[in-house]
């Protein structure tokens, strides 16, 4: 995907404070310091769109991008550990549900795991969560240069048990060298064009 243009529109933990339902919207999800403000910067060739931080838990609010004034990129806050108080981690957990079950123009959920580490109890909640939801999703493994080539598929069948048989494979990714993100744009583009009606239902 050629990416002409990408602008921060808003961010909020209220359906008020969202977007109006305008344009698709596809959303990032994953634990804490899984990587997802770096995927998105290398999605979009940007070096600071998102913020990163090697802090966990740095995105507080459900933040709204527009790509080529034709979509919408949604950066969730991270769930599981945080430097964030109790109150406020489930403050993100009731936004993040709402946000799922709700949002009318919801496209496709991007799902983050580390490829280095068996998915946590939050990581298969979640996972339920969007199946339980129906929506679509898209399974990517990131950090993978971490790992040898070799030891993605063994990662992946471990993943896979503990997931019980999620649909698809997944797309391996790095943000150090670029690895799966044409294959990620795929499945983006994939879904917005298997879904061009999805704005007539709002």
């Amino acid at each position: 995907m050629i990416i002409r243009s990408a602008e921060f529109i808003k961010s909020g933990l209220k359906p008020g404070h969202f977007p109006e339902p305008a344009l698709p919207e596809i959303a990032f999800a994953g634990r804490s310091n899984v990587g997802k403000s770096s995927l998105i910067n290398t999605l979009l060739r940007r070096k600071a769109l998102v913020r990163t931080s090697r802090r966990p838990g740095q995105t507080r609010t459900l933040n709204f991008f527009s790509i080529n004034d034709t979509f919408m990129l949604v950066d969730l806050p991270g769930y599981g550990f945080s430097r964030a108080s109790k109150e406020v981690m489930e403050s993100y957990q009731k936004s993040i549900v709402g946000y799922l079950k709700s949002r009318v123009n919801l496209a496709l959920v991007v799902l983050l795991l580390d490829i280095r580490r068996i998915p946590s109890q939050e990581d298969q909640a979640f996972f339920k969560l969007i199946r339980l939801c129906g929506l679509g999703y898209l399974m990517v493994l990131t950090k993978t240069d971490t790992l040898g080539r070799g030891s993605w598929k063994k990662a992946w069948k471990e993943i896979h048990t503990v997931l019980e048989d999620p649909a698809g494979d997944p797309i391996f990714f790095s943000a150090k060298t670029g690895q799966g993100r044409e294959e990620i744009w795929a499945g983006i583009e994939g879904r917005l064009n298997s879904q061009p009606d999805i704005l007539n239902t709002i």
